[in-house]
């Protein structure tokens, strides 16, 4: 009789340094402090009082003298007194979102944002077809092509180009994407803090197509009562402002930019919890925080428009609940014949993965 026998779980062996340890977290609270080492190992002096991870051999001291060593914070601190991130933390921190919120990735030569078109494209698809003149061997299917020929009923197996398959394939094309971000003040109100996990999706959207897409481009824009374009190096330390919500602004820098991208491909995506609730008018701020302002979200409207005239799709990721934003993000999208996700924070990253890798108009 077959059984099953069972032992003692053993957990598997632990060989890290307690660098190597400490270095996740010590990542996680700079995403938190917006790049600012002394508050992120203040914090992890108050976690380790729960969870006494630092020993008398190996404390705060050692570590922040191995984040020296390892070219992680630079030894002479800024203007402001603070100690500077290195180059090679901030990619850190941005590998480290990667794996959080995609999941670990290799590397590709190519982008895969499908045309719908057939060919002699990069991606293969479930689709067979006759074998032609000029098609690749590496094409053809060859299990299907040799059932083919068994199914003819000859004693010999005899294959002949009359059996051959071939798998389709689909043209890719690289897309040039630019990301909005609200940095306004509602990112951070009634105590949850929002702009965490949209920085989290950037850096990680930003090493995804560094890694997997690497025809493609990314820029990033924030928009508060204006808008600007961010570097990736300054993802780790963006921070909300006391601003309004400057849409227009944000989606006028975002079509400039992708004016001047050389790819047909072109797409906006959206990250914002809050109603549109600032305009420049005459060279002047107009705002409005109370309710939808019927001035404000005509002018929005209109953007959005003009970038479905100059055929820029935007995908709008709503981080907030309310069913009269929701009704807004409705009409938004239907001007720009766009698409729209109502999710909370848990799954933003996956909705922003799906909506990138997946295969739609115009390679969008």
């Amino acid at each position: 009789m077959s059984g099953h026998r069972f032992s003692n779980y053993v957990p598997p062996v632990d060989d890290r340094t307690p660098f190597e340890k400490l270095l996740p977290l010590f990542l996680e609270m700079l995403t938190h402090t917006s790049g600012d080492v002394e508050e992120a190992l203040d914090w992890m002096d108050e976690v380790n009082k729960e969870h006494g991870f630092y020993t008398e051999q190996y404390g705060r001291k050692e570590f922040e003298a191995d984040l020296r060593k390892k070219g992680i914070i630079g030894d002479r601190p800024t203007k402001g007194g603070k100690t500077p991130l290195t180059g090679k933390a901030e990619k850190l921190i941005r590998e480290r979102a990667l794996d959080q919120v995609f999941g670990k990735l290799k590397k590709s030569d190519r982008g895969d944002h499908g045309l719908r078109r057939a060919g002699q494209g990069d991606e293969q698809t479930s689709d067979r077809r006759a074998f032609r003149f000029g098609d690749r061997i590496e094409q053809v299917a060859m299990s299907d092509s040799i059932r083919n020929a068994q199914q003819r009923g000859i004693d010999e197996l005899n294959l002949s180009e009359a059996d051959l398959e071939v798998i389709e394939t689909e043209h890719q094309s690289a897309c040039a994407t630019v990301l909005m971000i609200d940095i306004s003040h509602s990112m951070i109100l009634y105590g949850e803090d929002r702009i965490t996990p949209a920085k989290k999706v950037a850096m990680a959207l930003a090493e995804l197509i560094a890694r997997r897409y690497p025809k493609d481009t990314l820029d990033i824009v924030v928009f508060g009562n204006d808008a600007w374009q961010v570097s990736l190096k300054d993802l780790p330390y963006l921070q909300v402002g006391p601003f309004h919500t400057n849409t227009v602004a944000g989606l006028e820098l975002a079509m400039d930019i992708l004016r001047r991208r050389k790819l047909k491909n072109r797409r906006i995506v959206m990250i914002t919890d809050g109603k549109p609730s600032c305009i420049k008018r005459d060279g002047e701020y107009y705002m409005n925080s109370f309710g939808l302002d019927d001035y404000i979200v005509a002018r929005t409207l209109d953007a959005a428009v003009r970038a479905r005239k100059a055929g820029i799709p935007i995908t709008t990721f709503m981080i907030a609940q309310d069913h009269y934003l929701q009704h807004f993000i409705e009409r938004f999208t239907e001007a720009n014949q766009g698409r729209a996700f109502y999710t909370g924070l848990q799954g933003l990253a996956d909705m922003v993965f799906r909506d990138h890798t997946t295969n739609r108009r115009g390679g969008s």
